[in-house]
């Protein structure tokens, strides 16, 4: 069993996709609204996660990109409307200027909201740390992505698993000539539960997952947070 490969922000997170490279196996419906950055990006219909990281900023994955989004807030079950999401268009996509399509490096995207987030106990940004997590530090993973090792079942209802942050070397020796020092691995080597395909991440988060490395070279990103990169990529079963 593969371990999982993620791509997260400053500890803030990525994306949730529905093709087959996003899973979250041996893990367990998250408790309603418990994870209150969790975003679903939609274009007509669930495509990717992402974490909410300020009241107008979102973070995803590169390879999740549109021109354009629906951002979803506050969702738990994405194929009802319970009364606590907020639905807001997305003003700005940017994808990181060095994403690689081939070998997913870099691979994260920001969205900025046409109106800010109404901030309450159902919406609420992650926390943006200052320093990087050391291995076996304990993560939750959120999506809506595959449940199942083999076939295919995406649930409506947000799932959530736990997993440690593996060594560099494990995540190397098991992923030969594939990661890059932009990335990192969370998750479990053999046995046991499989995130493999995470709804593409939708999130990524020790207790406080930190990092602080190069931000986006772009003056508007700048402005809000000095948004810091380092990390993952994607899963493979």
């Amino acid at each position: 069993m593969k371990l999982l490969i993620f791509l997260a922000l400053l500890g803030a997170a990525v994306a949730s996709s529905t093709d087959d490279d996003d899973k979250i196996v041996g893990g367990y419906t998250c408790q309603a609204n418990s994870v209150p950055y969790q975003v679903s990006l939609n274009v007509g219909y669930h495509i990717c996660g992402g974490s909410l990281i300020s009241n107008q900023w979102v973070v995803s994955a590169a390879h999740c990109y549109q021109s354009r989004f629906q951002v979803r807030l506050g969702e738990h079950n994405i194929a009802v409307t319970e009364g606590n999401e907020q639905f807001i268009n997305s003003a700005k996509v940017i994808r990181h200027p060095s994403y690689n399509s081939r070998t997913y490096d870099n691979d994260i995207l920001l969205i900025k909201l046409s109106s800010p987030a109404s901030i309450n106990s159902k919406v609420s940004a992650i926390s943006l740390p200052a320093s990087f997590p050391a291995a076996g530090t304990q993560c939750l993973i959120s999506g809506w992505g595959n449940t199942l090792s083999s076939g295919s079942n995406y649930p409506n209802l947000l799932q959530c698993l736990n997993a440690p942050i593996l060594s560099d070397s494990s995540c190397r020796s098991s992923y030969p000539n594939q990661i890059t020092s932009n990335m990192f691995c969370a998750g479990f080597l053999e046995g046991g539960k499989d995130s493999c395909q995470v709804s593409f991440l939708a999130l990524l988060r020790p207790a406080h997952l930190h990092a602080s490395l190069p931000y986006f070279p772009f003056p508007e990103t700048q402005k809000m947070e000095k948004l810091c990169l380092r990390l993952i990529m994607r899963g493979e079963g």
